[in-house]
């Protein structure tokens, strides 16, 4: 039986992240996965993530998990791959399958960073080829490079359904409907926005009845549901789809806590079945701590967080750290945590309507039903500006913890403040360089810089724009609305790619003046798209 300072299941964010604390203190770290691969969801994720500079914020996942690979083998952690842990018992000792055989470990101590799984849903065809899960889209498109489908229907509008369409748009497919059987979009305004302004309708208050077809997804019916979620007859809805992706929420991956008798709750609000833990993730049995979605659904940077507490947490049980060495290091850990679970969208808030902003601003109906802030509902949020020359525009709506676009701007022309939650507003006495760097660090894509006085009868906008083939100058076509419906002809006229930009490309489009403030998303001719 071999034996470790620490074994850690789960080389996702949180397992990395605890094993690079726990070996920089000096143990000796073995990291367990199943996966060909380490990295966890990380290397799924291709967005720039929210947050501050500390939680890696406007930076891309993917890059995020080359990092803590590269910080994990510089620390001396030893990754296992292909390796299954299938027992883990109260004298921290785990049963460990990899390839043909079964080994037996030993740890001192133990952190499991299982992560969660996704959840399905059941619906007249559910079992046939082409329904699948959003991670299992994921994983085929920035993994593997495969296109999941080419007609798509999302069910779900959390975080993850937002997210995936827009990924699934990216590579090319087409996004017929995103559907919720909630009355409100789920996960952040600003993520749906972005889908929105391409011309996906958002269908709430809906959900699957069926899917279509003898050997493989041709079609789906969905239909209104009432408070009780029963379908309400004659409201159906068919679409021609071929993929149908589910997006309904995950579950803890906690067997096997429950296995070496971690005493558990159920607790919906963090996902389900979870292990009752302390501040620093240590469960009933001493020594043995958890980290991540196995402890309740959470961001990608909060499991980071999670895990970094746990390594140090672990380092003090094993006596490699004194109590206020501990204490230091997780100061600044519990405001960077805490940072990330302010707002509307923090845990406290799971399940409350909330009406208004931290600033007292009404939130914005049309944006909870249907993806996008109306015309009407714009203009009262502060970082929506009108000046002479060229300015910032800043469409976000809701306190998410995000501030990238504060630090981005060399002229400090916007202004969030300590809280991270805030909404961005313009400092009146800066002056826009037109630069377009906000536009590219905002991980919500909800930055334009407008010219409404570009010429006499013209404004310009400059748009964030992740599509390929990219537009070239000179390009004609139409510029689509919030709602992602055509409003108006439009031409390009600047087009800037920057290493600084990180992919996100700045589009300048040409548009009538009046529909400065309109104008979100540009669709190139049939030649052009």
């Amino acid at each position: 039986m071999k034996r470790y300072d620490l074994i850690v299941v789960g080389a996702g964010p949180s397992g990395l992240s605890a094993a690079i604390e726990a070996a920089k203190k000096g143990l000796h770290v073995v990291v367990f996965d199943e996966n060909e691969k380490p990295g966890g969801q990380l290397f799924k994720q291709i967005h720039k993530f929210f947050g501050s500079k500390e939680h890696k914020a406007k930076i891309r996942g993917f890059k995020i998990g080359e990092s803590l690979l590269a910080e994990a083998d510089e620390a001396g952690v030893e990754v296992v791959l292909n390796a299954t842990v299938c027992g883990l018992y109260q004298e921290k000792e785990l049963t460990v399958r990899i390839h043909d055989q079964i080994h037996h470990y030993k740890g001192d101590a133990i952190i499991i960073a299982t992560g969660a799984s996704e959840n399905m849903v059941t619906f007249d065809g559910w079992t046939l080829p082409g329904v699948i899960g959003a991670g299992a889209a994921q994983t085929m498109m920035n993994l593997h490079g495969v296109k999941p489908g080419n007609k798509v229907l999302m069910l779900g509008s959390g975080n993850v359904g937002l997210v995936v369409s827009f990924q699934l748009l990216q590579c090319g497919c087409d996004v017929v409907a995103l559907v919720d059987a909630a009355p409100r979009i789920g996960g952040y305004g600003v993520h749906a926005a972005k889908v929105a302004r391409t011309g996906v309708p958002f269908y709430l208050s809906h959900t699957i009845v069926k899917a279509e077809g003898e050997d493989h997804v041709t079609g789906v019916t969905i239909a209104e549901v009432d408070s009780h979620f029963q379908f309400i007859p004659g409201t159906e809805k068919h679409f021609d789809v071929d993929t149908i992706c589910l997006a309904v929420g995950l579950s803890p991956m906690s067997q096997l806590l429950k296995m070496a008798g971690c005493v558990m709750e159920d607790n919906p609000k963090r996902g389900g079945q979870v292990p009752i833990c302390d501040e620093h993730g240590q469960t009933s049995i001493p020594g043995i701590y958890v980290a991540g979605d196995v402890s309740g659904i959470e961001e990608a940077s909060s499991a980071m967080i999670e895990g970094r507490m746990a390594g140090i947490a672990a380092s003090e049980y094993l006596g490699f750290i004194d109590k206020e060495e501990r204490d230091s290091s997780m100061d600044s850990l519990d405001s960077a945590l805490d940072a990330l679970r302010q707002g509307m969208f923090a845990p406290k808030n799971k399940g409350k309507k909330i009406e208004k902003t931290d600033e007292g601003i009404d939130i914005s109906q049309n944006l909870l039903k249907h993806g996008y802030v109306a015309d009407d509902e714009i203009e009262r949020f502060p970082g929506i500006t009108h000046r002479m020359g060229v300015h910032p525009v800043m469409e976000c709506t809701q306190n998410i913890p995000c501030n990238p676009c504060q630090d981005a701007c060399p002229m400090h022309c916007i202004k969030i403040g300590e809280h991270i939650t805030s909404l961005p507003a313009v400092d009146e006495d800066k002056q826009c360089i037109g630069c377009g760097m906000c536009v590219a660090s905002c991980s919500g894509q909800a930055i334009f810089l407008v010219n409404e006085t570009y010429e006499e009868d013209y404004a310009s906008i400059t748009l964030p724009y992740e599509f390929l083939p990219l537009p070239t100058m000179g390009d004609k076509g139409m510029a689509l609305s919030r709602s992602g419906a055509p409003i108006c002809e439009a031409e390009v006229i600047d087009v800037k790619s920057s290493p600084a930009f990180d992919h996100t490309h700045l589009l300048t489009i040409k548009v009538p003046k009046e529909y400065a403030m309109k104008a979100r998303f540009f669709q190139g001719g049939k030649e052009n798209a």
